[in-house]
This record gives structure tokens, C-alpha cells and sequence, in this order.
């Protein structure tokens, strides 16, 4: 440090010490307030505090539709429809996809899923995209109304997800049987696991641990607002009809940025009862939406800038500080990182800078420029550093409980990298929003890049395929506990159902793409090149039981009659530099595409 600055600095630096340590100490204590509630309210109440899987059992399915927005999801959207449709534990669902006049490839992907299940169907917007989600939401919304008109029927419940969500087998019957006491149920949500090493994805894995175990329930049990998480929301057909005949048929408003937020402060201000559903594990891993958040730096700070222009700045210019001490709270701790952000960035910096010194003055025996002598300024940074490592613990706490110890021992490394990312979103939402609003310009949407489920994540829900047939209508229950009794424990369910012609080839090859999440459908052997059908050599078809039959941008398209394995891309590698897309055909398929060969 420079002789110059130093006397300004050093008769400076004990008032700034003094002032940091304030703030922070307050911040920290105001960030023990939603444990303090959590741990009040265990303690008043021993029993669960409000767990609607242990409430009254409702054995009618109510219709539920879920509203799924897309824009350039075409390489997801088959695969995730059909993986829930296979591990959902609920039949009386419809998935209305939101598409784009503008997005083909995404609305011929919907198109082939409408026309493969009953209970899929395209919401075509009517102008091209991307627009806001809110947008594509409202369209979704009225596709929802002609088929009520067409089919005459009425949907109980509407839930919210994105393209790439991961839902639960038992999160639409929580939701459900909430539904006979809430008007609106949010499902919590929990990125999926990454390797440690992904700092951007962990901080993400770390404070959704925390706000999950802690924020949302401190939230239900204060009686005050529970924001919509944007998936996994369910709500009351009412709610959303009140909001289309208040707004002129605009359900969702297309101008708010975080329209999911939003709607929870709206449900709560008209006095409609809302649950956030405890976090609970099952056989089957967490009751929760999983989903992977962004893993770049860059597309973290993207998708948090638009977090914070909506529910710090957006929000608090529309709906201000109105509402009971138990909601303004809420809306303190949702906007507080406007300031804390940045602070905590600058604190970070100076205890880097103060400790890179510290060992620099030992070096060479000169004294220590961050110095104080004042016992009750050092006294106040021992406070806030014990209270700054109390909050590390309960994260860690919290972490270790879904992802494990080894993750959580990663906290306070990621911590410092969280307060990078949360602070350049704050600053950058500020600049953002202040520009737009000097320059009486509307705030612009920002679509969020993500990382879609591998097919490891997927198999984490799978059903049994004997499960499938019946939701699916294929068999009836009995059936499927007869089947139990009478296959043989080596025998294969697919060879047994066909031999005793208890299913046709066409359906099983449906019900075996639903439960494994691989896409299906008929190849014309005519339509096949005899190059394509032999770009593989003769003992693959053998050893792998598939066969070439299209190539298109870079990608081997291979048929076969059973669910591969998943290191089929991986084995093929050794034969072909294409990347390889399985699809599964009825056996009579397969056998007309091996006369080609």
C-alpha cells in the first residue's frame, strides 16, 4: 500500500470497519429470523406442522392440467413428455405445450406427441417468439378453454412447469389431495446433482437447499405470501378464471418479468389459502421438481438479473410495501439483496485484500494496515464472524441433508463465488432497469439457457412397466397382479405379454417408449437407403439388436425392438463418429428392417 494513502487510510479505516461490521451483523441476524420461526413453530407444534400426504385420502383423480411453455426445446420436449407420462403416479392429467409459429422443429415435435397421446396437446401462439413466458402461458391457457369446450369437460387444477422438469411420480397426487384445502400448492424444487467441481451449478444446489428447508416454510408457518417458484405450481381453476375476467383474458401479466412471483403476492392479497408442501424424502428421492439451473457463469448472472429486476425493482414499483408487518417482512428479505449483494461482494474483496496484507507485513516486519485498536470495533467483527460461520453451518446443514457431506463441504468455497454472481446480477439488474426506465423503454424478458436431465436423471422416477400398462389402459390391475403370480422370475414381460397375446406389438411398443422415455414409431423399410441400413458393420445388428435406417446433420438414427442400454452411444462410438438417436419399433418393424441388411 502507498506511504501517501496510508495516513488517510488508516485514520478512515476503523469508521468504515465499524460500519461494515454493523450492517453485516444486522443482515446476518435478520437472516436467523426465518430459522427462529421454523424452530418456534417445531417446538409449538409436534406433530407436522402441515403435510397434506397425511391428510384425508381422496381417491377421485380431479382433472389436472399442466401448462408446459416452449421455446427451441425440440431436442427435450419428447423425451421429458414421455418420461412423466411414465413416472407420473396420476392419470387424469393433460399437458397443454405452448409453441411458436416461428420454432418448427419445437412445433412439429409437439405436433408427433399430440398425435402419440390422448392427453397431449400443442397451444399454438398466434404471433412469433420468443415472447415473455407470461405470454405463451396466457395462449396456453385459452388452447386449455376451447378443449374444455370441444370435449366438455372442466379441469380442477392448473400446474405450471418448464420443458425440462423432472416431475416427482407422487408430486401431482400431493397436489391433489391439497387441493381440498388450498387454493394454491407449490411443490418444492431442488436442482439435480452435480459433480462438486461445478461451482455455478452448486451455488444454486446450495441455496435452494437452504431456501427450501427454511424460507418457504418460515413463509407458510408466518402466514404470509408463498411466491410461485414458476414449476411445480398448482393452482385452484378460479383463481385462474378471476384473473382472466379481471385482466381482460390476460391470466399472467406479459409485462412482469418473474409472472410467477408475482401471482403468488396476487392469490395471497385476495385472501385464497396457500400451501407450500414440506419437504419430504420416498423410495423414490425427493418429493420435489428437479431440474439443472445454469452452469455457466455468464448464464447464472443472466438468469439472476432477471430474478431480481422482477422481484426487487418490477415488483416493488407495482405493489410497493402494502399489506400486513408479516408480508412487508417477506418483501424486505426478497429486496434486501439489493444492498446486502453488493456489500457482501466488497466485504469479500476486503478480507481477501486484508489477509493477502497480513502475510505481505509478517514477511516483512512491518505492521499490519487493516489494524484496529478499537476493542469495541473488534469486538463487533467477532461477532459478525461468529454469526457469518453460524450461517455457513446451517447451509451446510442444509445441503448435507439432499446432496450429501461431501457436497456440503464445498459450501463456504462456493459461497464466495454466490457472492460474486449475486452481486454483478444485482448491479447489472439496477443498470438495467434504470436505463429502460430513463428511457421510457419496457423491461425486456430474458430467457434462461438450461442444461437438460441425462437419461441417468430420468430412470431416477421410472416405473415398472407392468405399471405403465395400467395406467395406460393396456391392462387392467388384475391383470397386472395376475402377471405377477404367473411370469417366471427370469422370464422377459414383454416376450410373456406377446406369446400369450395379452397385448398387441403396436401398444407395448408405446407403453415400453413411455416407461423408458425412448421415442417410438413405424419405419418404412421403403423409405430406407440399403448404404444407411449397412453404414454399421453386420455384427452390430447382432451384438446391439438395431439397425441403421436415416442420417440427417451429423446424427446415426438407429431402430430396434427393446430398450437399449444407456451406454449404447457410448459402445457405438467404436464404429460410427455420428452421434446416435435410438429409436424403439414393434418387432415386426424390426424384423422388415433387418430384411435390408
Amino acid at each position: 500500500m502507498s506511504l501517501f494513502w496510508l495516513p488517510a487510510f488508516s485514520s478512515l479505516w476503523p469508521s468504515i470497519l465499524a460500519l461494515l461490521a454493523v450492517l453485516l451483523l444486522l443482515s446476518g441476524i435478520d437472516d436467523l429470523i426465518p430459522l427462529t420461526i421454523c424452530l418456534g413453530h417445531r417446538f409449538a407444534n409436534r406433530r407436522a406442522a402441515v403435510d397434506p400426504s397425511l391428510g384425508e385420502f381422496l381417491k377421485e383423480e380431479r382433472r389436472i392440467a399442466i401448462f408446459v411453455p416452449c421455446w427451441k426445446e425440440s431436442g427435450v420436449i419428447g423425451n421429458i413428455i414421455r418420461h412423466n407420462l411414465a413416472a407420473i403416479c396420476y392419470s387424469n392429467i393433460d399437458f397443454f405445450l405452448g409453441a411458436y409459429p416461428n420454432d418448427e422443429a419445437t412445433t412439429a415435435a409437439a405436433a408427433h406427441l399430440a398425435e402419440s397421446y390422448r392427453n397431449v396437446h400443442v397451444a399454438g401462439c398466434p404471433h412469433p417468439g420468443p415472447t415473455s413466458k407470461a405470454d405463451c402461458l396466457n395462449w396456453i391457457y385459452q388452447r386449455m378453454l376451447l378443449y374444455e369446450e370441444e370435449h366438455g369437460v372442466s379441469f380442477d387444477t392448473v400446474v405450471l412447469h418448464d420443458a425440462e422438469d423432472l416431475i416427482h411420480p407422487e408430486a401431482l397426487g400431493l397436489i391433489n389431495r391439497a387441493r381440498a384445502s388450498y387454493a394454491m400448492v407449490q411443490i418444492p424444487v431442488l436442482p439435480l446433482e452435480t459433480p462438486a467441481q461445478e461451482f455455478t451449478h452448486g451455488i444454486y444446489c446450495d441455496e435452494f437447499a437452504e431456501y427450501q428447508t427454511i424460507d418457504m416454510p418460515a413463509r407458510q408457518f408466518s402466514r404470509s405470501f408463498i411466491p410461485s417458484n414458476g414449476v411445480g405450481t398448482g393452482f385452484a381453476r378460479s383463481i385462474l378464471d378471476d384473473l382472466a375476467r379481471e385482466r381482460g383474458n390476460r391470466v399472467f401479466d406479459p409485462a412482469s418479468l418473474t409472472e410467477d412471483y408475482e401471482i403468488g403476492v396476487h392469490v395471497h392479497e385476495c385472501g385464497y389459502e396457500q400451501l407450500f408442501a414440506p419437504l419430504r424424502h420416498d423410495d423414490r428421492g425427493w418429493v420435489a421438481t428437479r431440474e439443472y439451473f445454469p452452469r455457466r457463469v455468464r448464464s447464472a448472472i443472466k438468469q439472476r438479473t432477471r430474478w431480481v429486476m422482477g422481484i426487487a425493482l418490477q415488483c416493488w414499483e407495482r405493489t410497493g410495501w402494502r399489506g400486513s408487518w408479516r408480508t412487508r417482512y417477506w418483501f424486505w428479505r426478497d429486496r434486501k439483496g439489493l444492498i446486502t449483494n453488493p456489500l457482501t461482494l466488497l466485504t469479500n474483496l476486503l478480507f481477501t485484500i486484508g489477509l493477502t496484507d497480513l502475510v505481505a507485513s509478517a514477511a516483512t516486519r512491518r505492521p499490519w494496515a487493516f489494524a484496529v485498536s478499537n476493542p469495541k470495533i473488534v469486538a463487533l467483527c467477532l461477532m459478525t464472524l461468529m454469526l457469518q460461520c453460524l450461517r455457513l453451518c446451517i447451509r451446510m446443514v442444509c445441503v448435507e441433508r439432499i446432496f450429501g457431506p461431501v457436497f456440503a463441504l464445498a459450501v463456504p468455497l462456493r459461497s464466495f463465488h454466490a457472492n460474486l454472481v449475486n452481486c454483478l446480477a444485482s448491479l447489472r439488474a439496477v443498470w438495467c432497469y434504470a436505463s429502460a426506465r430513463l428511457r421510457g423503454q419496457p423491461l425486456v424478458w430474458l430467457k434462461t439457457e438450461h442444461a437438460y436431465p441425462s437419461r441417468d436423471a430420468l430412470l431416477l422416477h421410472r416405473r415398472e412397466l407392468g405399471d405403465v400398462l395400467v395406467s395406460s389402459g393396456y391392462i387392467s390391475d388384475e391383470m397386472r397382479i395376475r402377471l405377477q403370480q404367473e411370469v417366471p422370475a427370469n422370464a422377459d414381460l414383454p416376450d410373456f405379454l406377446l406369446a400369450n397375446s395379452i397385448i398387441s406389438e403396436d401398444d407395448l411398443c408405446k407403453a415400453m417408449s413411455l416407461q423408458s422415455g425412448v421415442p417410438s414409431a413405424r419405419v418404412d423399410p421403403r423409405r430406407v437407403k440399403a448404404h444407411v441400413a449397412r453404414s454399421l458393420p453386420a455384427h452390430v445388428e447382432e451384438r446391439f439388436g438395431i439397425v441403421p435406417f436415416g442420417m440427417e446433420d451429423g446424427r446415426l438414427f438407429v431402430a430396434g425392438s427393446r430398450v437399449p442400454p444407456s451406454s449404447l452411444s457410448e459402445d457405438l462410438k467404436a464404429f460410427t463418429r455420428l452421434h446416435v438417436e435410438f429409436q424403439l419399433v414393434t418387432r415386426r418393424n424390426y424384423e422388415e428392417l433387418r430384411q435390408l441388411l
